[in-house]
């Protein structure tokens, strides 16, 4: 079968990989600077590595996924200045002489925890990563979910009591969409503190629960996962986990019969590199 190259394209780094699967992947982490420094380092560690068949790199965006689309493969309007507008799946291509796919880092995700991890026993599935942003990737049966552009999970609109949560939001495009209100920076500047530094009972964990089943019950209702996985930074706060199963439930009020549990990603920070590996095996 040959070994494959894999880019997990992140805001604060690139994950470089090779290899066949989880068994055997090599990585490497590169830092995102600017583009021409950072995607120059990537070549040259993936060179370095011996021939690959294909690579499949998994990106920050938003990108431009249209197969017809003169500017696919390209990082469009990215908040990274100096990142908008560029053609990174041509640029890896032209560097390295191999057929490469490209999609989003959460779809990337969300195929390796098909392909590997703990969506593979499911065709309908959801990956929702929280961080530095909020990011949402689906599996449609069986298939990548795609249409116009790609999902933006993380800007969908949720209710915010401004009387209990008077925090205005972190988005810089909409102020408090989910991303706004949840990610890891939105808690940062609402609280003056890391989420990793918060301790357990901080109330902080209980308005995230409720804001991320929010979110969580929008997806429910639109795209009927039967497996809803989490991963990110803020993530790693075991207590959400029940927290936003026990808000989902109250959020849905019983109108959805079978209400799917959200868990933990299985791969951890090995999904999206893996993701990528899986695109460019396919």
């Amino acid at each position: 079968m040959g070994r494959f190259g894999a880019i997990e394209a992140g805001g604060t780094k690139f994950v470089c990989g090779v290899g066949t699967g989880p068994d055997d992947i090599v990585t490497t982490e590169i830092p995102t600077t600017t583009p021409a420094a950072t995607v120059a380092e990537a070549v040259a560690w993936l060179s370095s590595n011996g021939k690959v068949n294909a690579i499949g790199i998994g990106s920050f965006g938003p990108v431009d996924l249209h197969p017809d689309s003169p500017t696919w493969g390209y990082i469009t309007s990215t908040p990274k200045a100096d990142w908008r507008n560029f053609d990174l799946a041509g640029t890896i291509r032209e560097a390295l002489g191999v057929p490469v796919r490209f999609d989003t880092d959460v779809n990337a995700a969300v195929l390796g925890e098909a392909r590997w991890g703990a969506a593979r026993s499911v065709a309908n599935c959801l990956y929702l990563t929280v961080g530095t942003g909020i990011g949402g990737g689906a599996i449609v049966s069986g298939r990548l979910l795609h249409g116009l552009t790609h999902p933006e999970m993380g800007h969908v609109r949720i209710p915010h009591d401004m009387a209990e949560d008077p925090f205005a939001g972190a988005c810089p495009y909409h102020g408090d969409c989910l991303e706004g209100l949840a990610s890891g920076p939105a808690i940062e500047a609402r609280w003056g503190v890391r989420p990793e530094d918060l301790p357990p009972d901080h109330p902080a964990w209980a308005l995230e629960a409720r804001y991320l089943a929010y979110g969580i019950a929008n997806y429910v209702c639109t795209l009927s996962p039967e497996r809803i996985l989490l991963g990110g930074g803020v993530m790693r706060q075991s207590g959400l986990y029940p927290a936003i199963n026990g808000e989902l439930e109250r959020v849905l009020a019983g109108y959805v019969s079978k209400i799917p549990l959200a868990i933990p990603a299985q791969l951890g920070g090995l999904a999206g590199v893996l993701g990528a590996l899986a695109l460019a095996m396919d």
